[in-house]
């Protein structure tokens, strides 16, 4: 039976084309991302092949996804960047030792995947820079999921760089990494390209009825139409019929015969190449003498077209891989596994030589069962979750003692908790809760179920769910306990009054406050934290101050310390919730210094919110513009989100209501959608804050009255309420004025900050003389404060109440002072305000331009400030998540829209103190 002749490349005129623009672009020094989608056999690894050919002067890099290797951390990635690690002492040393700690090449704390991500982009601009680079990835999905993460990431980042990163990928796989990445749908082959690709491919006469259906079953799959003719006798290809059948599955079923009409001991080199993931042609060799395998069996393999080994082993197609290993039996795969296994180097790959050993075991084996632990913990600390939790499934299977069968599965659920398998971590904590039989055990199970429904779905069921998990725990676990109780708090913080019954933010602390756990005394400063808090909204602030009080001064007293492992963005919140705002400022900076120290991105994203937010809270907003920004950036790259308190109240202050009412409007239906009442509350406070910038007070009311009912936290009730007294008494609204000063003044405290925006309050509601006293407390406090927009509202609000009082003279001083304080700030609409106000007094101001005729994105802003600052490109791109080479292309542009040629020109082009951006 003849096999079809191979035939030059048919068709795909369209897809050519893209692909030769793209390299067009990387030639003119631009970066190139592209994800080929398609059924198996559709061309996919031909266009690569294709577009290889097509890129003469190019460096080519090609790595490909092996299902066998998807378990091994950066398997794919340390095959990419392998040829690069000679350039490896050119990136900055975070980045050298994430690369290197991925790679087991250097032990240390595990690599964030984004940190490598940002390492491999560098290795690649760094060859590139020499030529063009094109790095060809073909089946990708079956990459592990470590490297998933830093293509994704790398893809996402290629601006100005001259280097093509090309996938093929199934049309049905779904992966969260390379899903927005630009993708090129492929189909089957046009009637016209598949008839010539089947003349030029089918010796003899085809009959032409047979051509069409073969067209037409295989829906013009090129893989397919040809292994299929390869398969049908002459007298077929002249007149016979078959019936239909899927092209994967007719190819599939194709293949299993081909291979099935093999030697025996053919088939059993197919199966032991099929089973190794490495193409390591050397390794499979060893591996077939030890079953008494040579160079013989692969003759018929390498005839039928299904298998080439030289200096490494390739298979005609994935499905063949697939089919070679589905033709063997049980005991023959086992049988493989274990020849391979002692092929292995246990020095060289130990955690490969043990997932065959596993491979090969059938009943338990606690031996091999313990060193799979050992190896995720080896895994984890390389940063691969995945990997560790691949590893930790496969020894809950070869466990037999019952109670260690339940920790290793609770380990696991663990594992695949914190590496985002959400379904998979379901599908072993059922195993844990079959097998479960202490009340610990049951207790963990409760836990770690509420963890993983709230990573799901934040929302409103969570601290219901969290808080039952640390009542049971509470008579068990104590540690355990107090970090669920918090977590069970923070959950019914998010949803504030959007939890459900149960889990609203009284019900979690009151359970807390009352739980054994929280009863024994702990000096951690984690357990003050939790005890100050739940306390605060139990028993009010005052009873919860004095924890709060030693945990921030813990917290403060230790720098160095794991502190936001366990308290997170609650920690620098605390001081917060003290009214201290020098604390909250240097804790929130720690936070962020902590989380870009140790490349965890995650935890960063949450620090730069919240060191954003204080940014504004001081009327930094051009600093808290770039830190969103970045957190913004961050986010994107981890999939993930910023919670929106700081980009709130930068819209608030900022005073652009066209850019502002938008946000505000899309986050709070958002927070209905997704029940996190928090992030609600945040856009109605900053609408609150816009609308009496734009002196719009009735509005501003209705927003303020709306924040006030959507947190329980005390402190944020108060941060809202200036704003309705400020509404409520310019819409005349006396009686509700009076109230929210009542509220303001049961927060009693010592600090400048509560004192001075409680007197402005106060001023508003008082007449004559007595007002003025409190308006010039009020700005004689908040002038001893960082917080700049609301010492300028203080002399805002002085000023007009002595215009009222014809005092013009006295009223210009203040309004001048406070309308400069604004410009300066960037809070446009307060500045309008006191503009209009100075007007009324009789002094004309000329309406300033308050935003810089840029045309700055604010990414471009960032990264002009950075370099104004002195940053290097390196820096400013280790920072931001991008290349050195990006950061300069940026740089370039920022120079032409600045009218500039040198970094040291924009000192003078971006003043150094100004809060517009």
């Amino acid at each position: 039976m003849p096999g079809p002749r191979t035939p030059t490349f048919t068709g795909r005129a369209r897809e050519r084309a893209e692909l030769d623009g793209l390299l067009r672009r990387v030639r003119r020094g631009e970066g190139s991302v592209l994800v080929i989608r398609g059924e198996a056999g559709i061309g996919k690894t031909a266009l690569l092949h294709d577009c290889a050919r097509q890129a003469p002067g190019f460096r080519i890099m090609r790595i490909s996804g092996v299902e066998s290797e998807m378990e091994l951390p950066f398997a794919a990635i340390h095959q990419l960047c392998t040829p690069m690690l000679d350039r490896l002492g050119e990136l900055p040393t975070p980045q050298q030792r994430a690369l290197r700690v991925a790679f087991g090449l250097a032990g240390g704390r595990p690599a964030d995947p984004f940190l490598v991500g940002l390492a491999t982009l560098g290795l690649m601009s760094e060859i590139a820079a020499e030529q063009p680079l094109a790095c060809l990835v073909d089946d990708a999905q079956w990459l592990d999921g470590a490297s998933k993460q830093v293509l994704g990431f790398v893809g996402r980042r290629l601006i100005a760089e001259p280097v093509l990163l090309l996938f093929a990928l199934r049309d049905e796989s779904e992966d969260q990494w390379l899903s927005a990445l630009p993708s090129l749908p492929l189909g089957g082959l046009t009637d016209e390209d598949a008839r010539e690709l089947l003349a030029a491919s089918v010796p003899g006469r085809l009959e032409e009825r047979v051509r069409d259906r073969l067209i037409a079953e295989t829906r013009g799959n090129p893989l397919a139409l040809l292994e299929l003719v390869g398969g049908m006798s002459r007298e077929e290809l002249a007149g016979g019929f078959g019936g239909p059948s899927s092209v994967s599955s007719r190819m599939y079923d194709t293949y299993l015969q081909r291979i099935r009409g093999l030697p025996e001991a053919t088939r059993l080199l197919l199966l032991t190449a099929a089973a190794d993931s490495t193409a390591d042609a050397a390794l499979v060799w060893r591996a077939g003498r030890a079953l008494g395998l040579g160079r013989a069996q692969a003759v018929p393999a390498e005839s039928e077209q299904l298998l080439v080994i030289d200096s490494l082993v390739r298979f005609r197609h994935p499905l063949v891989r697939s089919a070679a290993y589905a033709a063997a039996d049980a005991e023959q795969r086992r049988m493989v596994h274990r020849a391979l296994a002692e092929a292995t180097d246990p020095a060289a790959d130990p955690d490969r030589r043990l997932w065959h050993l596993a491979a090969a075991t059938t009943a338990p084996d606690e031996d091999i069962a313990a060193e799979l632990q050992r190896a995720a913990g080896r895994a984890g600390a390389r940063g691969g979750l995945s990997a560790a939790a691949g590893f930790l499934q496969r020894s809950v299977a070869l466990t037999h003692e019952p109670e260690t069968r339940v920790e290793r599965a609770l380990a696991a659920t663990r594992a695949h908790l914190q590496a985002g398998s959400l379904q998979a971590a379901g599908g072993l904590l059922a195993e844990a809760e079959a097998d479960a039989r202490t009340n610990l055990q049951r207790a963990h199970v409760a836990q770690l179920r509420g963890q993983i429904d709230w990573a799901s779905s934040p929302g409103p069921a969570g601290p219901v769910q969290l808080l039952s998990a640390a009542a049971r725990l509470d008579e068990l676990d104590m540690g355990l306990a107090r970090q669920t109780y918090l977590d069970a708090w923070i959950a019914a913080l998010v949803a504030d009054r959007l939890a459900e019954p149960g889990g609203h933010l009284p019900e979690v602390s009151r359970a807390a406050a009352r739980a054994k756990a929280t009863l024994v005394p702990s000096d951690e400063p984690a357990d003050l934290l939790l005890h100050g808090l739940v306390t605060m909204i139990d028993a009010g602030v005052a009873a919860g101050t004095p924890s709060l009080r030693r945990a921030v001064d813990a917290f403060l007293d230790d720098p160095d310390a794991d502190w936001f492992q366990r308290g997170g963005a609650l920690v620098p919140a605390a001081a917060a919730y003290l009214w201290d705002f020098d604390s909250w400022a240097i804790l929130a900076a720690r936070l962020t210094e902590r989380a870009r120290r140790s490349g965890a991105l995650a935890p960063l994203v949450t620090a730069l919110s919240v060191q954003g937010m204080v940014a504004a809270w001081r009327g930094d907003l051009g600093p808290a513009a770039a830190l969103l920004a970045e957190g913004d950036v961050v986010a994107e790259a981890i999939g993930g989100r910023m919670f929106p308190g700081g980009s709130m109240l930068l819209a608030g202050y900022r005073g652009r209501p066209a850019e502002a009412m938008p946000l505000i409007e899309a986050t709070a239906a958002h927070a209905a959608d997704r029940g996190e009442g928090l992030s609600a509350h945040a856009a109605h406070w900053a609408e609150a804050i816009l609308r009496n910038g734009l002196g719009q007070y009735a509005e501003a009311m209705t927003a303020a009255e709306q924040a006030l009912g959507e947190t329980y936290v005390p402190q944020r009730k108060w941060w809202v309420l200036p704003e309705l007294v400020e509404a409520a008494v310019r819409t005349g609204k006396a009686r509700e004025a009076e109230d929210a000063l009542r509220r303001l003044s049961e927060h009693a405290s010592d600090s400048d900050w509560v004192s001075g925006i409680e007197a402005r309050c106060r001023a508003l509601l008082t007449e004559g003389p007595e007002s003025e006293r409190f308006y010039a407390e009020a700005v004689e406090r908040l002038g001893r404060t960082a917080l700049r927009p609301e010492h300028a509202r203080a002399h805002l609000l002085y000023g007009e109440w002595l215009r009222r009082e014809q005092r013009r003279t006295d009223a210009r001083q203040r309004l001048r002072t406070a309308h400069d304080l604004f410009t300066d700030i960037g809070a446009e609409a307060f500045a309008e305000r006191a503009r209009r106000e100075l007007a009324a007094t009789g002094q004309r101001i000329r309406k300033p331009t308050l935003r810089p005729v840029t045309g700055l994105t604010p990414q471009e802003a960032h990264i002009a400030r950075l370099a104004r600052d002195g940053r290097t490109n390196p820096e400013i791109g280790a920072e931001l998540f991008i290349s050195a080479r990006t950061v300069e292309w940026h740089l370039s542009k920022i120079f032409t829209k600045l009218g500039i040629s040198s970094r040291k020109a924009l000192r003078d082009a971006l003043p150094a103190h100004t809060g517009q951006g």
